[in-house]
């Protein structure tokens, strides 16, 4: 494996599917997605059928904490081995240029090894990778049983570069026609479509150039205004912070014993330019399920006269008044805590926190620890989140999306942002598994 410390990356040997495989039943989406509706996760069952499938080799978050744990984590295990025996995936080495269409816009990104050695999800951090937002290390241990004596990692992680001249991506998009293509079909319920193509030397080298300029201090601290001395932050975490972290407690847990040029030391990640037009930043919405505390009066109670309802005639309406606040307000969306379809937007005056997700996250965190509701999903979507906030004894929280450009600068002089505060895309356009990497035996 070729590395590049001074930029904490690494090129890949990455495995495919044979020829001939039925791609748009192999390739599944990120597994923490559509956890409040089995429906989807039914459908994708009834599709993939007995086919070769990543369906097979992850683990759908809907059912975590279900009947079945262990023996579904075994399975897993199990299927790994059993594809690589059989001859079902082929190897080979490179970085892999990605395009993925769906609704009307094209995201452009390239496969590489992220070296864990440059990561560090702790608050604070100033590491050469850096997560976003705060990581919840209570998230992990489900995710380490199923990495934890894996022969293959499958990457739904998503990280971000900030390239605004387009230096390190956007020259393979010119140069598709050089490149093999690896892959490219059309992916399952109307998630768009995937294609793959093989970097030759030429360009891999570009890539590597580009990002060695984005990593130079001088060119960092210009960027940001910064006096020079500030840590440079080449890569930030889009999505699938918990993946990268249970990778990175994996490494540090075994790397005394495996030595340091273990497979487990990097990660197969796909980076993307913050600056992409088909890139899109979405909220993430709270959802409160089985409520057991008036949510109203728990409210009033933490903010008292900071807090004002205003009721609204629609979910329209309550998203045009979020979405259009005035700089420096914090505005949120409040669905079905009044009963029925009820719409209203919550105004939090002198709020301690910059952003409205802190301010409603800090409320729920402590909301949830009294037991004020059984169960907080984070969902994609206007759509989903009034749909499940009206159903019956549920509540959930609107926000607005922040802007995309703004993300790097925010996490050098803030650090990380809250949890769960933007999403790459809604839950349709987050990465399919389609490509592996060996990790183990």
């Amino acid at each position: 494996m070729k590395t590049f410390n001074e930029i904490g990356i690494a090129i890949p040997e990455i495995y495919l599917p044979a020829r001939g495989t039925d791609l748009s039943k192999w390739a599944v989406i990120a597994c923490d997605q559509f956890t409040s509706e089995p429906e989807y996760w039914h459908d994708v069952e009834k599709l993939v059928g007995d086919a070769p499938s990543t369906l097979k080799l992850t683990f759908p978050e809907v059912y975590l904490e279900k009947p079945g744990e262990d023996e579904r984590i075994v399975s897993i295990q199990q299927n790994m081995q059993n594809y690589l025996q059989s001859g079902l995936l082929t190897p080979r080495e490179g970085l892999v240029y990605v395009e993925r269409t769906v609704g009307g816009r094209t995201r452009k990104g390239v496969l590489l090894c992220l070296d864990l050695e440059h990561y560090d999800f702790s608050k604070g951090s100033s590491s050469l990778i850096r997560a976003t937002e705060g990581t919840i290390v209570e998230r992990l241990p489900p995710r380490i049983k199923v990495r934890e004596g894996a022969a293959l990692e499958l990457p739904h992680i998503l990280v971000l570069i900030d390239d605004p001249l387009r230096t390190v991506i956007e020259p393979l998009t010119a140069a598709k026609s050089k490149m093999e293509k690896l892959y490219d079909f059309e992916l399952m319920l109307e998630s768009g479509h995937l294609a793959g193509y093989a970097l030759n030397a030429e360009l891999e080298n570009g890539v590597i150039a580009g990002l060695r300029g984005l990593a130079q201090p001088e060119t960092f601290a210009a960027k940001y205004g910064l006096s020079g001395n500030e840590p440079v932050l080449l890569f930030a975490m889009g999505d699938g912070n918990h993946s990268l972290a249970t990778a990175k407690a994996i490494w540090e847990k075994v790397k005394s014993t495996v030595g340091m040029n273990h497979p487990t030391r990097y990660a197969l990640v796909e980076i993307l330019n913050v600056h992409d037009d088909g890139l899109e930043v979405e909220p993430i919405h709270r959802v409160l399920f089985g409520l057991q505390k008036d949510l109203s009066a728990e409210l009033k109670s933490t903010f008292g006269a900071d807090i004002l309802y205003t009721p609204v005639a629609s979910a329209e309406e309550m998203i045009q008044r979020v979405d259009s606040a005035e700089e420096g307000k914090q505005l949120i969306g409040l669905v079905g805590a009044h009963g029925g379809e009820a719409f209203g937007v919550l105004e939090i005056s002198n709020p301690k926190l910059n952003l409205a997700v802190g301010t409603i996250q800090s409320f729920l965190n402590r909301f949830m620890d009294e037991g004020g509701a059984q169960k907080i999903d984070y969902v994609h979507g206007a759509d989903v989140a009034v749909r499940l906030g009206n159903e019956a004894g549920n509540a959930s929280f609107y926000l607005a999306g922040m802007h995309k450009s703004d993300l790097f600068k925010t996490v050098i002089l803030d650090g990380a942002l809250p949890r769960k505060t933007f999403s790459m895309g809604e839950a349709r356009e987050k990465r399919f598994y389609m490509e592996t990497r060996r990790i183990g035996g």
